[in-house]
């Protein structure tokens, strides 16, 4: 077991992913977005939940943008206002303007009536710092993933939406500690592999 702790990991982690040049950054996104299109979630009609990339994490743009292609519905997270103990999603529609939310990244400025729960959802596509083959995850810290996919942990009659990681290779650990609260994952894509999580064992696939 690593003597790690979460604070060390995310710090490796994230100079990890920092550290890859823009080059890279993009064909990994283009990886991406190959690994994403062969499992079969790009369904007219989907209501998919991505992310704007940040602090050198896996970049989901060109998923989006082939996702758009095949009348997916993608929604971007909106943060947690005073009033809120979890994320919203807002819908993409074109013309939507930006605004930049207390920690510097980009969500869709839309009335609080046009947002969505993550129940309302069919995938959610969740940015990690790193994950292990269990299917185990850490975050940034905030917890705001682990919050809005509480429901997961209710039951097994919960399992809307499927909630797939997205990270660089590099971003593989074999063992992660985890508290009660962390949700797990179904998968993990990268721009690579694809990771199925079921019963505690792993497989992956090109």
């Amino acid at each position: 077991m690593s003597l790690e702790t979460k604070a060390d990991i995310r710090r490796n982690m994230r100079t990890c992913r920092r550290q890859l040049a823009p080059a890279m950054q993009r064909r990994a996104s283009q990886g991406l977005s190959h690994v994403l299109s062969k499992i079969g979630i790009f369904a007219p009609r989907r209501r998919i939940a991505f992310y704007y990339a940040n602090d050198g994490e896996i970049d989901p743009e060109a998923a989006m943008n082939l996702a758009r292609r095949f009348a997916v519905r993608c929604f971007l997270p909106v943060i947690p206002r005073p009033a809120w103990r979890t994320l919203r999603f807002a819908e993409v529609i074109n013309g939507n303007a930006l605004v930049s939310n207390r920690f510097g990244i980009m969500e869709p400025a839309v009335h609080a009536r046009s947002l969505r729960r993550a129940i309302e959802l069919d995938v959610v596509l969740v940015p990690l710092v790193a994950f292990d083959s269990r299917g185990n995850r850490i975050g940034m810290g905030s917890g705001f993933y682990d919050s809005t996919l509480a429901i997961r942990a209710a039951g097994k009659h919960f399992r809307k939406p499927a909630v797939i990681g997205l990270a660089h290779e590099c971003q593989r650990l074999d063992h992660l500690s985890v508290d009660p609260w962390d949700i797990p994952l179904d998968f993990v894509a990268t721009d690579k592999h694809l990771y199925r999580f079921e019963s505690s064992q792993t497989d992956s696939q090109d």
